[in-house]
């Protein structure tokens, strides 16, 4: 079975690499649900996770020839594209002036209810108990959790060493646990 697979994962690449419509198809069809998740997960919204979606397939579609074998899966190539641009979004000046416009007006629903199962977190009161620690840790776990950059893009975005991100991050955790306790 696992033989099948990599064979086709073979064929799929070398038709995209022929720019075949039809294997894109296919690769939309298959992979979309997944690689909007992943966006979404990152993003929290969703008309613009979908707009960040098509602009991943037309990333795969024209830098299909830089992806290798030998470095991956097809899968797991998509999925960094897809993470990376959500984060790239994230960071963008016009995601963020957004951000700062909308805010209140989404903050007015945010405990009624109806929201989804990615911010189920604020049922145990976790963002407004973030709210008390420090702010060194308040960035921190925003930046983790909330927007799911890993430690290492927190040390590059923050400018500071990794090991401070992972001690700071530690302490933050562990004030946290005694908020909760």
């Amino acid at each position: 079975m696992t033989n099948n697979i990599a064979l086709f994962e073979t064929e799929l690449i070398a038709l995209l690499k022929i720019k075949d419509e039809k294997a894109f198809n296919y690769l939309y069809d298959n992979y979309s649900g997944a690689l909007c998740g992943i966006i979404l997960k990152v993003l929290n919204q969703e008309e613009l996770a979908n707009d960040v979606l098509q602009e991943v397939f037309v990333k795969i579609w024209r830098s299909i020839e830089q992806y290798d074998s030998s470095k991956g899966r097809l899968y797991t190539w998509m999925l960094n594209i897809a993470r990376n641009s959500a984060i790239d979004t994230l960071r963008s000046k016009g995601f963020q002036q957004g951000q700062k416009t909308s805010d209140i007006g989404n903050n007015a629903y945010l405990n009624d209810g109806r929201r989804s199962s990615t911010n189920n977190t604020d049922v145990l009161g976790l963002k407004k108990s973030v709210l008390n620690l420090k702010p060194e840790f308040r960035v921190l776990i925003n930046l983790a959790y909330f927007q799911g950059f890993t430690q290492e893009e927190i040390s590059q975005t923050l400018n500071i060493p990794l090991g401070t991100v992972k001690t700071r991050m530690r302490n933050a955790l562990l004030e946290l646990k005694s908020i909760f306790v």
